[in-house]
């Protein structure tokens, strides 16, 4: 009789192995090709243009706008969502009627795909037959186009996405209050400590490792944020509201610029790698600097 061999522990990353390769490594090494070309995105011929497509990049207004509200995006609901996240958490950790249907009904946005919420947002804010222009009418005041203006545009997206995703900041926040020993802030309390005292020098620094978790997600959600915008604006009005994201889309699907859009989709992935990176390191160190 055979004695059964083992199977390497090795063999058993092949298939994560294969998967990297075909929906990661593939497309980004054909998406580094393409955007050294002058390829439209349909037809079967193109030219490589070396470094054309980075050149116009750097000298197109059109991308400025957008990588500037990319920014916004992400450090606007990174903010947003970390703000009322943690005043969420604080609220809902502790024991009282109605606990559970409070976090779920913060958390039900999250669960709903981004493009949706921009449309059902987008009831809300249009100026025609709106809810909030309603409301305003009702009160004698005029109506307004909240989505005319693109730097309002930008901001009413930053909210709409915080307060779709601010249930996932809650979540993990209440995981990281309930690490903490209540023994820290009763003992703070008998020395005489106030709230805002054991907040600032107890509770924020011992749930630094959850806040920096919260952060890095929160930041690579809003650097890439796509659906939402596309839904409620389209990156308008003209290109006032784009991101990187729907700028690439844009270029793709209606320039008919696969070069161009490939070129600031390598961007895109270099500077929310960039950034993400320095994000997480910093707050490693801070981290660090607890123990």
């Amino acid at each position: 009789m055979r004695k059964r061999k083992d199977i390497p522990i090795d063999l058993l990353y092949l298939p994560a192995l294969v998967l990297l390769a075909a929906f990661v490594l593939y497309p980004l090494i054909s998406g580094i090709q393409i955007s050294f070309t002058n390829w439209n995105g349909y037809s079967p011929r193109f030219k490589y243009v070396g470094l054309a497509n980075y050149k116009k990049m750097f000298h197109d207004k059109m991308f400025y706008t957008a990588l500037k509200n990319t920014l916004i995006y992400g450090i606007g609901s990174t903010t947003l969502q970390t703000v009322i996240g943690i005043s969420y958490a604080l609220l809902l950790q502790k024991k009282f009627h109605g606990q559970t249907l409070a976090r779920v009904v913060i958390y039900l946005p999250a669960m709903i795909a981004s493009l949706i919420m921009g449309y059902i947002s987008y009831f809300l804010v249009q100026y025609n037959n709106g809810a909030i222009n309603d409301m305003v009418k009702l009160f004698g005041g005029a109506p307004v186009d909240w989505m005319a203006d693109g730097k309002r545009a930008v901001w009413i997206i930053v909210l709409i996405n915080s307060l779709q995703f601010v249930g996932k900041t809650m979540i993990v926040m209440i995981a990281g209050l309930q690490g903490i020993p209540e023994s820290y802030d009763e003992a703070a309390a008998i020395d005489g400590a106030g709230y805002g005292q054991r907040l600032r020098h107890i509770t924020l620094p011992l749930l630094l490792p959850a806040i920096t978790t919260s952060v890095i997600l929160n930041l690579i959600g809003g650097l890439k944020l796509f659906g939402i915008i596309l839904s409620t604006t389209s990156g308008g009005p003209g290109y006032s509201s784009h991101s990187l994201s729907t700028l690439i889309n844009y270029l793709y699907f209606q320039n008919q610029n696969a070069g161009y859009s490939a070129a600031v989709g390598m961007f895109m992935f270099l500077f929310i790698m960039v950034i993400s990176t320095f994000v997480r390191n910093f707050f490693e160190r801070k981290v660090a600097g607890l123990s």
